[in-house]
């Protein structure tokens, strides 16, 4: 139905974890029976094609036989492929089961084990033996859990189900180039779902770019040569743009007025702009003696952690687009070094389901907020128009999905629904100072 505003109205819905768990059983139930009968039309066919084309794109035969003879497509990877995570997680949920005491102390230990090899690959590329072990630790618990998959077998699978299909076969044809220039045979290639591999989960692509044969075997091992993959990671940092002697992000206290709309990854200023703001250090202390500039983010809201995030912030989103990621990241460094925990408290408890998602983008779309088409992804238009909305009915605009935020706007909603609520234009951040 459509509404007096000229919305299309239609019911939030209102489902309980125990039905979306069961909406999304069902929903993967039918996709696995799906894959199983397409699986057993056309797979054949689609191999034999890419067996085609990459012996043009100059394969050896032995290399195709090795890696494709009696191929079949993994149900298990197109089930990884196709689930999303029932809830989403909170930062304080994501870096406490990242960053905990026993990883710190694993990750100390391996430091010391590995002292000279550290040393010298922080003293060649400039980036922090810790920050490297960060990533180790974050990626496979410092190569403990490096994945059992086959690598060409996960991305033919992924390849040929169709969803992101000329990546996946792209990136399966980068596999084939490692194994026939004799990297690692196709049976001991093996690694994510997705086709990360090794201690640092390189992707092919990133393998062919940025590895390096570190111990001079004439090959390049990421699985068992711990100096190849730390060279090849660090290779890979260097390159991608990282700044020596800089950090990747601190966490700060912020004054009482400070303006929310100013935390945003896009929104750089120099440091001395920020302390004039009344920006500190979290704990006290004085801020670094950074030269270019930098921005505050907020991954758990207004009421969360705040922190300075700066060049290397970036160079980490370029290795994982996650602002979470790249947090643990400089929060684990942070511990390896001997540094606390945060300072903050966490914030806002709780997290929505990604079918509440859809329902707070579905009613801020409805009520002149737009989000694009309901997703359950939050990205930069969906915080655009939750701090939008934010503005309008004066809360504070941080951008963050809180429960609290979606129970305000299921009220609104309502409001509008049953005409009590008279909509005013929804104001343009052009005419704001500061964008979302």
């Amino acid at each position: 139905m459509v509404d007096r505003f000229g919305l299309g109205v239609r019911p939030l819905p209102l489902w309980g974890r125990a039905g979306e768990r069961a909406g999304r059983a069902l929903l993967l139930l039918a996709a696995l029976a799906a894959f199983s009968a397409h699986a057993d039309g056309d797979f054949g066919d689609w191999l034999a094609a890419f067996r085609e084309d990459a012996q043009t794109a100059g394969i050896s035969d032995a290399t195709l036989d090795a890696a494709l003879t009696d191929m079949a497509p993994t149900a298990r990877v197109i089930e990884l492929d196709r689930r999303q995570p029932e809830f989403l997680q909170t930062f304080a949920d994501y870096l406490g089961r990242r960053v905990t005491p026993e990883q710190v102390a694993r990750g100390q230990a391996a430091l010391q084990e590995h002292a000279a090899l550290f040393d010298a690959v922080e003293a060649q590329y400039g980036i922090p033996k810790t920050v490297l072990a960060a990533f180790w630790g974050l990626e496979t618990h410092y190569g403990t859990v490096k994945g059992s998959l086959n690598i060409p077998a996960s991305l033919a699978t992924l390849a040929w189900e169709g969803r992101r299909s000329a990546f996946f076969r792209s990136q399966l044809l980068d596999a084939l180039r490692i194994i026939d220039a004799g990297h690692v045979a196709a049976a001991d290639m093996n690694g994510s779902w997705a086709g990360a591999m090794g201690h640092m989960q390189f992707m092919p692509s990133t393998f062919r770019a940025y590895a390096v044969d570190a111990d001079g075997d004439a090959r390049i091992d990421l699985w068992g040569s711990l100096p190849d993959a730390m060279h090849s990671a660090a290779n890979y940092l260097q390159r991608a743009g990282w700044h020596p002697g800089e950090p990747v992000a601190i966490e700060v206290s912020l004054p009482q007025d400070f303006d929310w709309r100013k935390a945003r990854v896009a929104h750089r200023l120099p440091l001395v702009e920020w302390t004039a703001l009344g920006v500190q250090a979290a704990g006290g202390g004085a801020l670094p003696a950074v030269a270019g500039r930098a921005a505050i983010v907020l991954p758990q809201g207004w009421q969360g952690p705040a922190f300075m995030v700066f060049d290397n912030f970036d160079v980490v989103m370029r290795w994982n687009r996650s602002v979470n990621y790249a947090l643990a990241v400089a929060q684990l460094a942070q511990q390896l070094a001997g540094g606390g925990g945060l300072v903050a408290s966490p914030g806002e408890a709780g997290a929505l389901s990604t079918a509440q998602v859809i329902a707070l983008q579905q009613a801020l779309n409805e009520l002149g907020f737009d989000t694009g088409a309901p997703d359950g992804l939050l990205g930069p238009r969906t915080q655009s128009a939750i701090r939008r909305y934010q503005v309008v009915h004066a809360l504070p605009p941080d951008g963050y999905p809180a429960p609290s935020l979606l129970a305000h706007v299921e009220q609104v909603h309502a409001a509008a629904v049953a005409g009590r609520l008279t909509l005013a234009p929804v104001p343009g951040f052009g005419e704001t100072p500061v964008q979302p």
